[in-house]
């Protein structure tokens, strides 16, 4: 097995309409920065809008989607609490909240713990319980991931567009998406995370055979 690792931040968001957002904000990654929006609709079709080809290939390598675009991804942090995302043709700005119990429980952890796959292992059936979230799973073409979450903080306001329509008021992320068996917290939240992907021996970032 070989291991990629991405840090950076994962928010994900319910609105009134159904739909589900989920931001991955990853400054530091084995592709260089970048940022990728996956979005489930209420009537479940799954989209993936990722800034290239290659990072396209490679989540959706290892997540499921029904269709799949690249589209310029940005990102602006206002005052590291509020969040403002354009991918066309989604818009989100959502703003977070000081951190909770979880948060500051997470805070305490070292870091060079909270990235060790047993750790990680450890917490998935308390985060599944307390978030409705898993801390590691199995995906696509022999891969598994491993979220060592670092921080957490409420999303305490959201506007949703999708060519320019709002999609509704910020709600939980329910049901849960189904991109993988791993999920984003049932709350909206912004979590601080190092993902670490692992992949069989002979195959390449983008799941084909190398």
């Amino acid at each position: 097995m070989r291991s990629l690792r991405f840090d950076g931040w994962i928010a994900g968001v319910g609105t009134a309409s159904g739909a589900r957002v989920v931001l991955g904000h990853w400054p530091r990654s084995p592709f260089g920065p970048f940022s990728d929006v996956m979005v489930e609709g209420a009537d479940g079709h799954r989209l993936l809008l990722a800034p290239t080809a290659e990072t396209a290939e490679f989540v959706a390598g290892t997540y499921v989607f029904d269709e799949v675009r690249v589209v310029p991804v940005e990102v602006t942090v206002t005052g590291r609490r509020r969040w403002t995302v354009t991918a066309p043709p989604l818009h989100l700005e959502f703003s977070t909240g000081r951190r909770t119990l979880p948060g500051l429980a997470l805070r305490v952890v070292p870091g060079r713990l909270a990235v060790r796959p047993a750790w990680i292992a450890l917490w998935d059936r308390p985060a599944r319980l307390l978030l409705g979230a898993h801390t590691h799973a199995g995906a696509r073409a022999g891969r598994h991931q491993w979220y060592g979450a670092r921080d957490l903080h409420p999303v305490t306001s959201a506007t949703v567009t999708c060519k320019g329509e709002s999609l509704g008021a910020l709600a939980p992320v329910e049901p849960p998406v189904r991109f993988g068996t791993g999920s984003t917290p049932r709350p909206p939240c912004l979590v601080r995370v190092t993902t670490t992907v692992t992949l069989e021996q002979g195959r390449s970032t983008t799941g084909v055979a190398s």
